[in-house]
């Protein structure tokens, strides 16, 4: 029987002492690596909670400018309003003339509390239609047919369209479709994608009959001021079947800052 004999051969203590030196570096510098990570992981979280405080601090004080700001305007037209019909009281034949002038400075109220709403950056069209609509809406007998796609409009051309719904609410309580029991009134608008217009109609129907005026009165003058400065095309027809409004805008007009 023949027995075998294995011996063990050691490593040169060289090689061996030359590997652990470099797994004790490594580990080393993992632990520095992960704790650098670490450091920096909760500097990031500690930056980002103080920009997140920052940013938080600087929109309730944007909040509260804008508040200051409309509660400053709404006294300044209330005190408009009071000097009108102070000055206006002792003339009967002003009567007419005052409550017009009271209707455009509430309908002017109501366009600046839409765009408080939304922190006067914007305001969607068919919002602003039916709140100038609102005030002359009786809920018991619907009158006005509203219809139209989504568009976001500046604080300039809400203020614009705004006034002009006013202006058109008013004349027809007075004259048109809003005077007589059957009447009623199409509101309607629709884009052009292709020439980035928009068209919006108001239409009466089954109102009283109108005819063209004899002179252009003030209301005419300002809703075609009010189409001019959003650089649109105003058309008025005094057709048979009742009084149409038509406005033809760039989107540019309605959507931009800076036209």
């Amino acid at each position: 029987m023949i027995e075998a004999e294995f011996r063990i051969i050691p490593r040169p203590s060289s090689v061996t002492a030359s590997n652990e030196d470099v797994l004790a570096a490594e580990n080393v510098s993992l632990r520095l690596l992960l704790a650098q990570a670490e450091i920096n992981a909760t500097s990031l979280l500690a930056k980002a909670g103080i920009d997140a405080r920052e940013r938080e601090a600087s929109d309730e004080l944007q909040k509260l400018i804008l508040e200051e700001l409309h509660h400053r305007i709404k006294n300044t037209l209330a005190t408009v309003g009071a000097i009108v019909s102070q000055s206006l009281r002792e003339l009967p034949e002003a009567k007419p003339a005052q409550h017009a002038i009271e209707g455009r400075l509430l309908a002017l109220g109501r366009a600046h509390d839409l765009l408080l709403q939304a922190r006067w950056s914007s305001a969607d069209l068919g919002t602003v239609v039916r709140g100038a609509a609102e005030a002359f809406i009786d809920p018991d007998e619907p009158k006005f047919s509203i219809s139209g796609p989504d568009v976001r409009m500046t604080s300039g051309a809400v203020i614009a369209i705004s006034m002009t719904l006013n202006e058109l609410c008013t004349n027809a309580t007075k004259f048109g479709a809003l005077s007589v029991p059957d009447g009623r009134v199409d509101i309607s608008w629709t884009l052009d994608q292709a020439a980035q217009r928009l068209r919006l109609t108001w239409t009466e129907k089954n109102g009283a009959a109108v005819r063209p005026p004899e002179r252009r009165s003030f209301g005419t003058r300002l809703i075609e001021t009010l189409g001019k400065q959003l650089r649109g095309d105003v058309q008025l027809s005094y057709e048979p079947t009742g009084f149409v409004y038509a406005f033809d805008v760039p989107m540019t007009s309605l959507t931009s800052s800076t036209a």
